[in-house]
């Protein structure tokens, strides 16, 4: 194979906001594959869950040196790399999974969708992210949304540094927006939040059945993930009994090991790409929530459409798709995947069903 890795600019029109601060815009990384004339690509990116970090840079200085072993070997079969692959942190990881499968499905002729045997027919919409703010600026940033897609699947962000009272006056401001909406368009909408561990325990408890008289229906990581696994379980065991809305663990859950040890006290997962290390682990869990009766939610960090494009591939198995932040881009270098008012399609076209703009 040869290899290429490059540097893009990704820069929010909306900064976002949440519990561990606020960004505006990122640079990512491109892994570039080419053999037998197709070209595979894959993207990476540094990210913070407040209990592990990866910084773009290491990543880079990590892919790098792994480059030279990738030149010597032939994409296929995929099984006879997994030594090399597993060497690899998540999120570089990611980069030559997703590059590997958008080859593989380039080579085939089709979207890995359909040779997954998925039914792109059960797609439901995705939600769109309200970040932290003043009531005024969340619900401008609700209208700019409505603005851009009809909406019916809204995510806020809780976790306020300013206390659970900021936490709650979002909720009825964004709740009362969405009752208006129904009202005047006929459509119902749904509220999620999302506190990015930013709550105690002390504080989840209480904010669970409050949230659930608010009409929310999902509540997302309410506490801050630990490196101890059984310590992890055990928050969330203790939130589970008192949860009368689904629980979905995010940055607690990386893999399908923390799946399945999470599957006893949460109602789902949130799968993204960079934390499970691409597209072969992704898949896997997705299937085993489905047997574990878990909802599988699928996320995104501040990523384009080549990262969600690849995610989208799996959204005929999703309950909760979230993969909203390429529509929060303006200077994406990739398109895809299609909107269909809310709901988001993966690709048609061979691989991951995303163009490049330099093609």
């Amino acid at each position: 194979m040869r290899c290429r890795l490059s540097r893009f600019p990704l820069t929010k029109a909306v900064p976002l906001a949440i519990s561990r601060g606020t960004t505006a815009a990122v640079e990512h990384l491109l892994l570039e594959l080419e053999h037998d004339g197709i070209t595979g690509r894959g993207e990476t990116g540094g990210f913070d869950t407040g209990h592990r970090a990866y910084r773009t840079d290491d990543l880079a200085a990590e892919l790098e040196a792994v480059l030279p072993a990738l030149e010597s070997v032939d994409p296929e079969p995929f099984q006879a790399l997994d030594p090399l692959l597993e060497t690899l942190s998540p999120p570089a990881r990611c980069a030559v999974d997703l590059a590997l499968h958008d080859w593989w499905g380039q080579r085939l002729g089709q979207p890995l969708w359909r040779l997954w045997g998925l039914d792109d027919g059960a797609i439901v919409p995705t939600s769109v992210t309200l970040g932290l703010g003043s009531e005024a600026a969340v619900l401008e940033r609700l209208e700019r949304w409505w603005q851009q897609l009809p909406a019916s699947r809204i995510k806020l962000k809780l976790g306020s540094p300013e206390g659970l009272d900021h936490d709650r006056a979002l909720v009825q401001a964004v709740a009362q927006a969405l009752e208006r909406r129904q009202q005047s368009h006929g459509v119902a909408c749904e509220l999620q939040v999302d506190a990015n561990g930013g709550w105690s325990l002390e504080q989840a408890r209480p904010m669970l059945g409050w949230l659930d008289a608010q009409g929310v229906v999902l509540v997302e990581q309410p506490l801050a993930p630990l490196e101890d696994p059984e310590a992890d379980c055990a928050a969330f065991a203790a939130l589970e009994l008192d949860c009368p809305i689904a629980l979905v663990a995010d940055e607690s859950c990386w893999n399908l090991a923390d799946l399945v040890r999470l599957a006893p006290y949460v109602d789902g997962v949130n799968i993204k790409l960079l934390k499970s290390g691409g597209l072969a682990e992704a898949l896997l869990m997705a299937r085993a929530a489905g047997r574990l009766g878990l909802g599988v939610m699928l996320g995104c960090y501040s990523d384009s459409a080549l990262l969600n494009g690849a995610a989208a591939q799996l959204l005929p198995l999703v309950r909760w798709p979230d993969l909203d932040s390429h529509l929060n881009l303006v200077d994406d270098p990739f398109s895809g995947p299609a909107l269909e008012g809310d709901r988001l399609r993966p690709g048609t076209a061979p691989g991951l069903g995303v163009l490049h703009a330099r093609l």
